[in-house]
């Protein structure tokens, strides 16, 4: 397994890990499962988070297709196959 850690522009930490058969993508987005929204459109994810009184979305790219996109407890978890 390796590991990647990046910040992106709103300093939300998002951690890239790579599995014999999968890379998973881990960020911890601070808000329940209902105030996120994923969309993934080929490669690229994009996110945004309705933190009531702050709307924000980021994107970046995937390093693959068919994405399984999850939350939970706080922590938005994208499951990419190779």
């Amino acid at each position: 397994m390796s590991t990647q850690q990046f910040a992106g522009a709103n300093d939300r930490f998002l951690r890239r890990y790579e599995y014999d058969d999968s890379w998973v993508i881990a960020a911890d987005v601070g808000v329940s499962g209902d105030d996120v929204d994923v969309d993934v459109v080929g490669t690229t994810a994009i996110v945004v988070v309705d933190a009531g009184d702050r709307v924000s979305e980021t994107e970046f790219e995937l390093p693959g297709t068919d994405a399984d996109v999850a939350v939970q407890n706080g922590i938005l978890t994208i499951t990419v196959p190779k």
